[in-house]
């Protein structure tokens, strides 16, 4: 924002839509056309991106760090599936019970999370997505526990579009949620109130200073980044009618890092583009070798950070602008 009048032109700025981002939305929608056996992965990786944007709204954004943020993603994914089982199968509502679930947590913990930095912020976070976990694993009676939940059972969507097994519904109702989730984020760190988030990832201690509470902020960011996970998480739990304790797993956390660091913290898009390479990277890997392909992401993920440290949407960033100077 350097060298910018009128930050008020420079939001308005911000806000205007790209040709490429009208590009990739069209784009989102060929796996309808090109790849419908791919559908149900296709949902798979749109889930995954609304996880990740809700990750780095506090990450990229706010700096704050967290290898526990599965556990608002669980709670959210259990929160719907057990609405569902409970017979209450209707999609738009059980979505927002189960982010709301999600946020009402996310704000309580708020309380502790943001008073603390670096080492001490990531253990906390982890802390809490471990008792979540046990808590979930020692609650079988209605959690499932290892064996998972079942007998979720979902409504038609609208009333008319099963949740059948080719995807079709899955995958439209999963993108037109994830694009809401984007949509919501882009205006949110467009703002002046993303501004100001910016502003305490880069000095946190100068904000008072200026008359701008950096805990309170910090807590409502954190908190809408927890309502936005456990909408993915309850999206989860609909299109697969399943809910297991792998969604509120460590590796479900670490897994989200990876994915934000292959797209790029702090970029809009770096949540989305990141889902889209891992999962169809793990998807094709998997399948050539089952037991081995854990080598090939950890191998992509070095280069990445070697190569493009700022991830790919940061290294595209950064050789558009060359080209253009050399043109």
């Amino acid at each position: 924002m350097a060298g910018v009048a009128d930050p008020h032109q420079y939001l308005a700025a911000k806000q205007r839509w790209a040709p490429i981002e009208v590009a990739f939305w069209l784009a989102m929608l060929l796996p309808f056309v090109l790849v419908p056996t791919y559908l149900p992965l296709a949902s798979q990786i749109a889930i995954t991106a609304i996880f990740a944007v809700s990750l780095d709204l506090i990450l990229g954004y706010a700096g704050l760090v967290s290898l526990g943020h599965a556990a608002y993603f669980g709670l959210g994914a259990y929160t719907a599936g057990l609405i569902a089982k409970a017979g209450w199968g209707e999609p738009f509502s059980g979505l927002l019970i189960g982010g709301a679930a999600a946020g009402l947590f996310g704000h309580l913990t708020g309380y502790i999370v943001v008073r603390v930095r670096h080492l001490a912020l990531i253990m906390i976070t982890l802390g809490i997505g471990l008792l979540l976990y046990e808590v979930a694993n020692r609650a079988s009676w209605l959690t499932g526990g290892n064996d998972g939940l079942q007998g979720v059972a979902m409504w038609p969507l609208f009333g008319s579009f099963d949740f059948d097994l080719y995807g079709y519904t899955a995958y439209a109702y999963s993108l037109a949620v994830l694009f809401a989730v984007v949509l919501a984020a882009r205006r949110l760190v467009h703002s002046p109130f993303g501004l100001s988030l910016r502003a305490i990832r880069e000095n946190e201690r100068r904000m008072p200073a200026i008359g701008a509470p950096s805990r309170a902020r910090l807590r409502t960011i954190y908190t809408i980044a927890a309502t936005i996970a456990g909408i993915g998480g309850a999206l989860l739990a609909q299109t697969t009618q399943f809910v297991s304790l792998g969604a509120l797993s460590f590796e479900r956390s670490a897994e989200l890092i990876v994915i934000l660091v292959i797209g790029g913290t702090g970029r809009l898009y770096g949540g989305v583009v990141g889902a889209i390479v891992y999962m169809v990277a793990r998807d094709r890997l998997s399948g050539m070798n089952p037991q081995y392909w854990y080598f090939w992401i950890g191998l992509m993920l070095i280069g990445v950070v070697l190569f493009l440290p700022n991830g790919i949407l940061g290294g595209l960033a950064t050789l558009l602008p060359r080209r253009s100077r050399a043109s």
